[in-house]
């Protein structure tokens, strides 16, 4: 994804990934994974999701990861949150007691910065990366994530001729092309709805990594 693009996407008011409340998918599957419940969670291209303030009400820590600085700063902001300036190497960002956000470049993250991770949440991530992206994507994700490590992953299908993207349209087959020689699959659920007089089939995958 070019930064610049990124960066000016969230200059507009409203962005196409902003939901007011936690994603029902997330809230209706995320015991699938079958957690303990005190987790560290990444999140990809986490934008401002209030997703993450759901999943820390859950009892979870969360790993953030977005490329713009002004997405991070509201939900701070927006959470009112007490937080301090991230210490890292390579990201700026933000850090309290239940979260890290890391303000850069995701393909940047390192296996060691995720040495805590034990599951993760892809709602907006790699659909909004275009084609040419997502396999790198789903590989850096595969390669940061420790063995057994499980996720939650929401994509969205749709004639992508008929709407511009992000978010843009992954078929669950192209799911299965990205991610199934690194992650054990099962699609979940799904759900068809209409949005701007498209159709849109939105999928929910249970991954987990494979044993290297």
């Amino acid at each position: 994804m070019d930064a610049e693009f990124w960066h000016q996407m969230w200059q507009q008011p409203q962005q196409g990934f902003d939901q007011p409340q936690p994603n029902h998918f997330l809230t209706r599957y995320w015991s699938a994974l079958k957690l303990k419940g005190n987790e560290t969670v990444l999140v990809p291209l986490c934008g401002k999701s209030v997703d993450m303030t759901w999943l820390v009400q859950q009892g979870h820590s969360v790993l953030g990861v977005e490329l713009s600085r002004k997405a991070l700063d509201a939900f701070v902001a927006e959470h009112h949150l007490s937080a301090e300036p991230l210490e890292h190497a390579v990201f700026e960002g933000h850090q309290t007691a239940e979260m890290r956000l890391f303000c850069g470049d995701f393909f940047k993250l390192s296996a060691h910065d995720c040495s805590e991770v034990s599951a993760f949440y892809d709602r907006a991530a790699l659909v909004a990366l275009p084609a040419d992206m997502r396999q790198r994507y789903a590989a850096h994700l595969a390669e940061v994530c420790a063995d057994g490590v499980s996720g939650l992953l929401v994509v969205m299908d749709y004639d992508q001729t008929a709407m511009s993207g992000p978010p843009f349209s992954v078929s669950d087959h192209e799911v299965v092309q990205l991610f199934s020689e690194h992650f054990d699959l099962q699609k979940i659920a799904s759900e068809t709805l209409q949005r701007k007089g498209v159709q849109i089939t939105e999928s929910v995958h249970l991954c987990q990594r494979k044993s290297r």
